[in-house]
């Protein structure tokens, strides 16, 4: 289901003299990166080029993030707080979002624990599509769904051992390792980490509400 449109009819404009402010989060990892000021107009603006615009208070004017830099936010929803006087948008970023370099305008350390596992399985789906040269990805999905199967093969044995017979240390790279070729070969059909992450949920859903066939943990 998709998420409603958001209409300034809906919304509370009066407490901020004309402008609400926008919380904006990526949307897959969840890292909160910006938060700046929208009027009606920038609302409709940004809704109808599916690039986010605010509306700047030291400018006077609509500013649509990465005009200068390129590094633009692709909107993918907007939601509305219980007293309709916030907007969290969710974006996907182009490039940093703060003009230091980060990620976040709140520095490189916001991002949720499990919040690069959204970004590899972003990269991964890049690395299907674009095929660049050079990339080891790129020769794992050259090399077709039975190669990626045995790497995955080859981790997943490599992690076991690791568990009972290695470090810390070593338990931990042979888990990134399987993670990794993991990801490639849920994307090589045309499946992703997200799609994994959404049937868990889907099992802890069903098992808190004592459903038969639920996940175990």
């Amino acid at each position: 289901m998709s998420d409603p449109i958001v209409t300034a009819e809906q919304l509370d404009w009066a407490k901020g003299e004309g402008l609400l402010p926008a919380i904006v989060q990526h949307w897959q990892s969840g890292e909160v990166l910006m938060l700046g000021y929208m009027n009606a107009e920038a609302l409709a603006t940004t809704q109808a080029s599916g690039r986010v615009t605010f509306y700047s208070r030291s400018k006077q004017r609509l500013w649509t993030k990465g005009e200068s830099s390129g590094h633009v936010l692709v909107l993918k929803s907007i939601r509305v707080d219980c007293d309709a006087d916030t907007l969290l948008v969710q974006a996907e970023p182009h490039g940093p979002t703060c003009h230091t370099g980060t990620s976040s305008c709140f520095g490189d350390t916001v991002r949720p624990p499990l919040g690069f596992l959204a970004e590899l399985d972003t990269l991964v789906e890049r690395r299907h599509a674009e095929r660049p040269a050079g990339s080891y990805t790129t020769k794992l999905f050259d090399g077709g769904i039975r190669r990626i199967a045995q790497k995955v093969g080859e981790e997943g044995v490599e992690t076991a051992l690791a568990a009972v017979a290695q470090g810390d240390g070593e338990l931990l790279g042979e888990a990134a390792d399987l993670i990794f070729h993991l990801t490639v070969a849920l994307r090589a059909r045309g499946l992703s980490l997200a799609d994994v992450a959404a049937l868990l949920a889907e099992r802890h859903a069903v098992r808190a509400h004592g459903g038969i066939g639920a996940a175990k943990p």
